[in-house]
């Protein structure tokens, strides 16, 4: 095994500083139905959450082969390539971050690399078969499995249930709430984490540092969850936001049904070797979710504007991958280019981040979308509070009579 390069250094460095962003951007899908709905309060929730993703890295490595054996071919792929890839991947993240839409991270990355890899080696270097099975056919699929299983789900809660909406039924589905989110957190951490200990795999392979087809080694497995599991604890609350009360409003039990739906898809990818993106997993069970309720609103203009964001990921993180990799083509300077133009990009991010600042302390309440027609006709329909209407009343009956008297007065004073 060779020594490693400066340039191998930073791939893993950039592809932690990923893994980090991933958490944090993804930590809305398994707690912000449970930070919605009261059954955690946010930094616990945060914190477990972080807890399982950590522990959910080390039980399987079949997500990880798919990106650092089957996306692209090895052979001819630089680590410059995959910085490239990297670069395209984070900017993506953390601007969806900024503008709190739940976008998928693991399309940002299979996006970046593809980018990084078609402008390097062509797209011949590019596996299509792979790309379709395993990543484009789960991306449309896994949504609508999920928001069916979720929504049939919530029925049968609601059916077996009845009425009954006691404080113990309450706590009951609060605490079945807690341990489904505890899964969908397992399950992201031996889904998500992967994606990283694959990427970096492929960087290590590419640089020489051990021989091809070799699976993730010890300590790129231990990093790539506890990078994951820091970022998952600084909570990504914008988008908690936009999952846990912006899309629609859940109950306990609608809570519970979409995460126990969200975590049995994501579990099932993981073991096939799926590429699944765990955000369009858990924004379908949500909607199902609210769907299956009866009377349950979905907010279609955040929803539609999700889509948009699915859409967009793949093809916009491979153009800046492919720009990256045109400039770091250009040599060492090239590289130190991407470099500071990655900084400097995220600090800017940042910064504007800070204008409106969100977290644990403001993250449940209202986002000020429209609550859907269902609701809308209801509120219209709704009398005011008495009390307003009497104190209206009697304002608007006492200013005529005090209007009236003024006219009478004068005409004595006048002819005096």
């Amino acid at each position: 095994m060779e020594s490693f390069s400066l340039i191998l250094a930073i791939v893993v460095v950039t592809a932690l500083a990923f893994d980090f962003t991933n958490g944090f951007h993804d930590t809305a899908n398994a707690m912000a139905t449970t930070i919605s709905t009261g059954a955690l309060k946010p930094k616990i929730a945060v914190a477990m959450s972080a807890a399982l993703n950590l522990v959910g890295a080390f039980l399987s490595v079949e997500v990880a082969k798919t990106i650092s054996k089957g996306l692209v071919n090895e052979s001819g792929i630089r680590p410059e390539v995959i910085f490239a890839a990297l670069v395209g991947a984070i900017l993506w993240n953390l601007v969806t971050w900024l503008v709190g839409l739940p976008s998928s991270s693991s399309h940002a990355l299979m996006g970046g690399l593809i980018g990084a890899t078609v402008a390097s080696a062509g797209f011949g270097a590019v596996h299509g078969d792979v790309l379709v099975t395993k990543v484009l056919l789960p991306a449309v699929a896994a949504p609508v499995v999920a928001g069916l299983a979720s929504m049939l789900a919530t029925r049968f809660s609601y059916g077996i249930g009845g009425k009954a909406e006691g404080e113990a039924t309450r706590k009951g589905y609060r605490a079945g709430q807690i341990a489904s989110a505890g899964l969908v957190s397992l399950a992201h951490g031996t889904n998500d984490a992967q994606k990283t200990m694959g990427i970096i795999t492929l960087a290590l392979i590419a640089g020489g540092a051990i021989a091809p087809g070799s699976n993730p080694p010890v300590w790129v497995i231990l990093s790539a969850g506890l990078a994951i599991a820091l970022g998952t604890y600084i909570g990504g609350w914008r988008i908690i936001r936009t999952m846990g009360t912006g899309l629609t409003e859940l109950e306990p039990r609608q809570g519970f049904a979409a995460q126990t739906s969200a975590a049995t898809a994501i579990l099932a990818s993981s073991h096939l070797g799926f590429s699944l993106s765990t955000t369009h997993v858990v924004s379908g069970s949500v909607m199902g979710a609210g769907l299956g309720r009866k009377g349950g609103v979905v907010r279609w203009s955040t929803a539609t504007r999700m889509a948009v964001a699915w859409v967009l990921t793949l093809p916009a993180a491979a153009l800046v991958g492919a720009g990256a990799e045109s400039v770091t083509d250009l040599g060492d300077w090239g590289t130190a280019a991407v470099a500071v133009f990655l900084v400097a990009a995220s600090a800017a991010i940042w910064k504007l981040s800070r204008r409106e600042v969100i977290d644990h302390t403001n993250v449940v309440t209202e986002t000020g979308e429209p609550a859907g027609v269902v609701t809308t006709a209801i509120a219209a329909v709704t009398p005011p509070p008495a009390g307003t209407v009497t104190e209206g009343l009697t304002a608007t009956i006492a200013a005529p009579a005090a209007a009236e008297s003024t006219p009478q007065s004068a005409p004595p004073a006048a002819a005096v």
